[in-house]
């Protein structure tokens, strides 16, 4: 896909208050690589990491094809108005073709096993599409309909899906839904296989996990831009989808373009372990929250012997904190789940399914696969934390950090999605934070304000150039693009030191498993020579935006607000929204915009306008005199204040570098 046809992954789970339609061009003709050769040191480095593998055991190939009964008949998804949605691979073909040289081993066979697409038969009654985007869609026959678990990222890919089963099995009605948990890719295609009015009427329910909506509109709220930002590299939109470029997701082949969707929840489960039966079909939920999502759940099938392990335990590791940014993960309590799916549910289960890539069959099979997933968070979170007990700090617990040999062995545990470097710095992060007792870190010098310095220690921008390229011809890349930062930083129209750090980016792109550090790296090269993709930003509508609480509303205005334009201010305003019958105090004074809901005496203004409307003041959609003009605002006292505080709202821009100032 080009890059304005798979963008949209960007607003992975962003699409919340400021909704960000982002259009863009395809990925600059120069490329990130420009199809660069892989060095003799990337070739070495791919034989070295790949020795302890058995390359000869087919298993989850097996696994990926068992069940197929349709595949789609069209090669691409596209919407009503013509835009490209998806492109589906050729499994076949592509399990063929070796591993380009470009591309590590290991990462080629995931991005293989994740070409696999079409209706897959479970059990008699369960059954999944796979191969439509970065989730698979899981379909359960009912009673009298269908139970749909987690309807993918867009609405098209969605409805496509649900096509192809329809065209296997007959078009069934829709009788509940259900969010495995609170990422986009498991909800945002809602609309594309139920209705709003279907939903609001009572014929299809929702099922979701504890606090599903507050995580599902928050995540990415307040740091939303810098998440976009990050986000941008880490799925390799400046990227090519070829060799060079992007190849794969890790956890699936990609996230499908497209319109998202949300229609909240009708029914939460609230207690660790709930059952319900819904349309005949008994259905045994137990939270799994604070592990791979905030808010997630993984559900036991006793009638067809199936457990559903949503997004706990799928055939790579996990991230225990995202390159592109959000909370920390609970090492532990994601043992603690794991724990109890191992020695409480693999028992009772013959098929483990899951929302990412293929089952697993058998108990035995299931057993090992949950127990190697446990041991592996848990040996990440206990050998880290031995570690850091012992001084290291997380760069040397992220450098020392090595799996048992009975662990390294095993396909599910490798470095598709998450690392297990990576894994030990969030660690040390969730326990002892960002200080890592060293004073001399603790109020270290910007990048911008010590870069010149290091060059000039270091004898000037030539004369690292010139070291800088015999560690490069040396396969030293990480030293190299590390040392080029100072210079990048303290000359950023150095085009040849740009272009050096490119070629080392390149081939450390061209060297990882994961998918997404690969994408990561690659796009810096891609921006290294060719400067930052622009990314056009409009504060259009967004699929969160009737469920926005107004908390969430005066949160964001709060760290939208230049702080030093409204440090003169000094005033409150009560702020009543008519729909909802509820009354807010605004008040800035030092810089801070502070709030309570409820009124208070004296205040300097009072405004009435419905929740939607208050939203589009601080979106910058509508001003406060146009508002007042069409009758939407009421107004009673002087304005002027509020008006600067409005003006004082920031519209946050991408458009910022990463690797360079």
């Amino acid at each position: 896909m080009t890059t304005n046809k798979i963008l949209s992954f960007c607003v992975y789970s962003l699409t919340l208050l400021f909704a960000l339609t982002l259009q863009t061009s395809p990925a600059n003709s120069g490329e990130a690589s420009s199809n660069v050769p892989p060095s003799e040191s990337t070739k070495a480095y791919f034989s070295s990491s790949t020795s302890n593998l058995d390359w000869g055991d087919q298993r989850d190939f097996r696994n990926a094809e068992r069940g197929l009964i349709a595949i789609p008949e069209n090669k691409t998804i596209v919407a009503e108005n013509g835009q490209l949605v998806w492109v589906f691979k050729d499994y076949q073909s592509l399990k063929k073709q070796p591993a380009p040289n470009t591309v590590h081993p290991i990462l080629w066979r995931q991005t293989q096993l994740n070409a696999s697409t079409g209706l897959f038969r479970v059990t008699d009654r369960i059954f999944q599409i796979r191969g439509f985007d970065l989730a698979n869609m899981t379909i359960i026959e009912s009673n009298t309909g269908i139970i749909i678990i987690d309807p993918l990222t867009s609405i098209e890919s969605a409805r496509a899906a649900l096509s192809l089963y329809s065209k296997s099995r007959g078009e069934k009605p829709v009788r509940a839904v259900i969010y495995s948990h609170n990422h986009m890719d498991h909800f945002g295609g809602v609309a594309g296989v139920v209705s709003k009015g279907q939903v609001s009427s009572g014929k299809v329910k929702i099922f979701a996990p504890l606090n599903f909506e507050k995580e599902a509109i928050t995540e990415g709220l307040l740091a939303g831009n810098a998440m976009l930002r990050r986000t941008i590299w880490y799925s390799g939109i400046p990227l090519p989808r070829s060799p060079y470029g992007t190849v794969d997701a890790g956890l699936g082949p990609g996230v499908a373009n497209g319109m998202r969707s949300y229609i909240a929840p009708t029914d939460i489960i609230e207690s660790q372990m709930e059952t319900h039966v819904i349309d005949g079909f008994p259905i045994e939920f137990y939270l799994a929250s604070n592990t791979e999502a905030p808010s997630e759940m993984v559900m036991f099938y006793p009638e067809e012997k199936v457990l559903n392990v949503a997004e706990v335990a799928v055939h790579t590791v996990h991230n225990l904190l995202t390159p592109r940014g959000a909370k920390i993960r609970d090492t532990l309590e994601w043992v603690k789940v794991l724990n109890v799916l191992l020695h409480e549910y693999a028992p009772k289960a013959d098929i483990m399914i899951a929302q990412h890539h293929w089952p697993t069959w058998g108990k035995e099979n299931i057993a090992k696969h949950l127990q190697n997933q446990r041991d592996f968070y848990k040996f990440a979170h206990d050998r880290s934390m031995y570690l850091a007990n012992q001084g290291y700090n997380k760069e040397e617990i992220s450098e020392m950090l090595s799996l048992p040999s009975s662990l390294a062995k095993e396909w599910t545990l490798q470095d598709y999605y998450g690392t297990l470097g990576s894994a030990g710095k969030a660690v040390f992060q969730f326990y002892l934070g960002w200080y890592d007792g060293n004073p001399a870190k603790l109020q270290q010098l910007s990048e911008s304000k010590s870069a010149g310095r290091y060059v000039d220690y270091m004898g000037g921008s030539d004369a690292i150039l010139k070291k800088a390229k015999a560690d490069l011809d040396a396969g030293n890349y990480q030293w190299v693009v590390q040392v080029l930062q100072h210079v990048i930083f303290a000359e950023p129209d150095n085009q040849s030191a740009r272009n050096l750090a490119a070629s080392a980016f390149i081939q450390l792109g061209y060297q990882q498993t994961s998918a997404t550090w690969r994408n990561l790296y690659l796009s810096a090269a891609h921006e290294l020579r060719n400067g930052i993709m622009e990314i056009p930003v409009s504060a259009s509508g967004n699929v969160f935006i009737e469920e926005l609480t107004p908390e969430n509303i005066l949160d964001y205005a709060g760290i939208s607000l230049d702080s030093r334009s409204v440090e003169p201010l000094n005033f409150t305003a009560n702020v009543t929204l008519t729909d909802l019958e509820q009354t807010y105090s605004i008040s800035i004074e030092n810089g801070v915009l502070s709030y309570i809901d409820k009124a208070v005496e004296n205040a300097d203004l009072t405004l009435s306008t419905d929740k939607n409307t208050f939203a589009q003041l601080f979106r910058h959609q509508l001003s406060l005199m146009d508002g007042v003009k069409r009758g939407l605002i009421r107004v009673e006292g002087d304005e002027t204040e509020f008006k600067r505080l409005l003006d004082s709202i920031t519209t946050f821009s991408p458009n910022f570098g990463l690797v360079f100032p």
